[in-house]
């Protein structure tokens, strides 16, 4: 175990080098969110007029929705990055070494993790530029930084797995885009529930990334949401949001240690 920790250590550290050297990946990842929040927001500011809907900033609404789902789709991209390991050889001589497959996976985690809490301080400090606020302060902001984490593990996770199955970035850019655009448009993201067709609202309801984004808003917003229909934060619904994602994040990552096993046998 001890041993697994200290090879995760040096492959983040070689994975943190990497993003250390290539900055300018951060920047590319937020244009989709600042999109989303700046011309988004200022199209549908409206919203909040219509019958039903709780809240009257739209902006504010939407932040702890843009923060998560930037986490949603970076890590939708991180089987691109191992593709090009694998490539390059990188993955076959690690393979070659006693470092574990565990080790491997973890660092690159790790570099996901900083990448998604980065970003997350970014949007949050443009949205508060913008005038939206967050009532549930520093503990409501580390909980959106924890699911947005939570989150960005599992999509990685399984982005990790396709491009270990199969090889191709065609196959990973499909498959994601298959996935996250409408998983996006099935959640509270930019909606509240309530004003969602009664299937969509189903839907929903089963949505990870609805689970994350509905924990992140009670935590760091007095507004109503699945949650907490009256407003506030229920604190046990959110720990519970918190745990859901945590095993889907440790079923995500068994899922890819076992195409990483398959791959290895191939090589």
């Amino acid at each position: 175990m001890m041993s697994t920790i200290a090879q995760s250590r040096h492959f983040a550290y070689r994975s943190l080098l990497t993003l250390w050297r290539q900055p300018w990946w951060i920047a590319v990842t937020l244009v989709q969110p600042i999109v989303w929040l700046v011309l988004f927001g200022a199209l549908f500011k409206s919203v909040t007029r219509i019958p039903g809907f709780a809240g009257d900033d739209f902006i504010q609404y939407i932040a702890p929705g843009v923060i998560v789902m930037t986490s949603f789709f970076s890590a939708g991209w991180a089987g691109m990055g191992l593709l090009n390991d694998i490539q390059e050889g990188v993955v076959a001589r690690f393979l070659v070494t006693p470092a574990t497959r565990t080790a491997q996976l973890l660092g690159k985690m790790v570099q996901g993790a900083v990448s998604v809490v980065v970003q997350a301080l970014i949007i949050i400090v443009l949205a508060l530029l913008m005038g939206a606020s967050f009532p549930g302060g520093v503990p409501g902001i580390l909980v959106l930084l924890v699911v947005s984490v939570l989150m960005a593990t599992a999509v990685a996770s399984l982005s990790f797995a396709l491009a270990l199955a199969s090889g191709k970035e065609e196959t990973v850019i499909a498959v994601m885009n298959f996935f996250m655009l409408p998983l996006t448009f099935l959640s509270t993201s930019f909606q509240q529930k309530q004003l969602m067709p009664d299937w969509m609202q189903t839907v929903v309801a089963f949505n990870p990334l609805n689970w994350a984004i509905e924990a992140a808003r009670s935590a760091t917003l007095d507004v109503p949401t699945d949650l907490t229909a009256a407003g506030g934060t229920d604190w046990g619904a959110v720990g519970l949001r918190l745990l859901w994602l945590a095993v889907l994040a440790v079923l995500c990552l068994r899922v890819t240690n076992m195409a990483f096993r398959a791959y290895q046998r191939k090589v």
